[in-house]
């Protein structure tokens, strides 16, 4: 590290030539195979952009819903929410069973089954009369065959959620596992970027009637192309070395750790990965005691009890409301500022992750969350909604995306032990998504009750969440998986 840090001094430029100088350092002491490792990845966080391209393709989709499901069948506005949110119940779903999935078709097939899955719901939720009904008219039987597709695609998201960091986690070397982890809430967030211009390209220049007529098809269909890139591309990259441990595949995990690491250190980290193998410890969730547990499923629910996905759901309809004339252009161009926001940020957490841990991210995170909720609070408390109010909501969004965002999964990832991980992993997200739902269905009737109201309760969960970090989560920068097991063996 000496050697290294002579070199930086003398370097004229700042975080991009430390980068390269440390990827630079790795590559020449064979630390690592660097572009194995980020070729594995970026077809991993693949699974993390269709995660963010399912969840929010509907946006673009919910008038022509509304027009061609909704109205016909003399439905209202409840069942009008009930459709647009029904992907929720598939993405519990999913992250319940990701444990099972990932412990019996391993991590590699479990992202494969997610990519058939949103393959199947691309299809099923552009054309629901297939098979069973005549194109283009409406029925209760389309409108529920649209639904089961739309679960379908939250199934596919759900086990995307929790499977991607997982096997990312389980892949990388201790030295970037955030980093790399971090890239999957990057792909999630330009996920959800990628199809609000591909829903805006479908219906530029288009009139409404063709848009409620053929348009929104062509939106959900096109979440068929990037499912079938990711489940072609899953047939070039192995399975993880922890599970091929797991189900006594030595030789094969030892031949991946041997293309990451290098033979030499690949014999130490097999010999690691061994040990925790072979212990007596069963397989059962408590086989490490409650807390780590606990631990997993709190940080999950707190990503959520932040609130970050009322910004995220509600931003349009928040702007406008700060616009003061209801003005959705005004409101659009705010939304894809806080857009360009979190893609910044959520690079900024891939870049120091590693640097400067997790504990610190977070709990600067939280605080930077905290300040922003209770500012738009004080202002919607006080009716003043205006230039100083998106300030502090970019405030906010930037705090999470530097931190909870990404740093949620590197944790979700890395803390739990090998024996454990699949089942414990899809206990938290499941968790995690059913925390999302209440969150996102409370926001609307506590804003009515007082507009100032769950603004402040984000923040002062946001307080809590910086608490809990500094008392109970372990700092896990710079250690193996399986030296981070042994924290929980203490």
């Amino acid at each position: 590290m000496k050697v290294e840090n002579e070199s930086l001094n003398t370097c004229s430029f700042s975080t991009f030539n430390f980068q390269l100088s440390t990827l630079n350092y790795n590559i020449m002491t064979k630390q690592y195979n660097t572009s194995y490792i980020f070729g594995i990845t970026l077809v991993a966080t693949l699974g993390g952009l269709l995660f963010g391209y399912d969840t929010a393709v509907i946006s673009g989709t919910v008038a022509s819903i509304e027009n061609f499901l909704i109205t016909p069948n003399g439905l209202g506005t409840f069942a009008l929410g009930a459709t647009v949110s029904s992907a929720l119940f598939g993405c519990i779903i999913g992250g319940l069973s990701s444990g099972f999935f990932s412990s019996r078709l391993g991590r590699k097939n479990s992202l494969f089954l997610a990519a058939v899955l949103f393959f199947i719901a691309a299809w099923g939720t552009a054309f629901p009369e297939f098979l069973f009904f005549k194109h283009g008219e409406s029925s209760m039987g389309v409108l529920w065959a649209f639904n089961f597709y739309r679960i379908l695609g939250g199934i596919g998201v759900g086990l995307a959620s929790a499977v991607c960091p997982m096997y990312i986690g389980e892949i990388a070397p201790a030295e970037i596992r955030g980093r790399l982890v971090s890239f999957n809430q990057f792909a999630i967030i330009f996920g959800m970027l990628v199809v609000y211009f591909v829903n805006w390209g479908i219906a530029s220049g288009q009139t409404d009637a063709w848009i409620h007529s053929t348009g929104w098809r062509y939106m959900f269909l096109s979440l068929a192309v990037p499912s079938l890139l990711f489940g072609i591309l899953l047939f070039f990259v192995p399975e993880t070395p922890r599970y091929l441990s797991l189900i006594n595949q030595e030789d094969k995990a030892l031949s991946v750790l041997q293309k990451i690491n290098g033979k030499e250190r690949a014999a130490k980290i097999m010999k690691e990965i061994k040990a925790t193998m072979t212990e007596t410890v069963k397989s059962k969730l408590t086989s490490y005691g409650i807390k780590v547990l606990v631990i997993g499923i709190l940080i999950c629910i707190f990503q959520q009890f932040v609130g970050i996905n009322v910004a995220l759901y509600y931003a349009p309809e928040i702007f406008k409301a700060m616009a003061g004339d209801g003005s959705t252009d005004t409101a659009m161009m705010q939304t894809v500022i806080m857009g360009l926001v979190n893609v910044v940020f959520t690079v900024v957490a891939i870049l120091t992750v590693d640097k400067w841990g997790r504990k610190p991210l977070l709990i600067v995170g939280s605080i930077g969350m905290a300040i922003g909720m209770f500012a738009i609070s004080a202002f919607a408390f006080k009716a003043f909604l205006g230039t100083a109010t998106l300030v502090f909501m970019i405030v906010y969004t930037a705090s999470f995306m530097m931190s909870w965002g990404p740093i949620c999964w590197v944790l979700v990832a890395e803390i739990f032990p090998n024996k454990i991980r699949g089942q414990a992993v899809a206990i938290a997200v499941a968790c995690q998504w059913l925390a999302n739902f209440i969150v996102s269905s409370t926001f609307p009737p506590l804003l009515k009750f007082n507009g100032a109201l769950p603004y402040a309760i984000y923040g002062a969960m946001a307080v809590i969440s910086a608490i809990f970090v500094w008392k109970f989560v372990p700092e896990t920068k710079g250690k193996t998986l399986e030296e981070i097991e042994k924290i929980w063996k203490k």
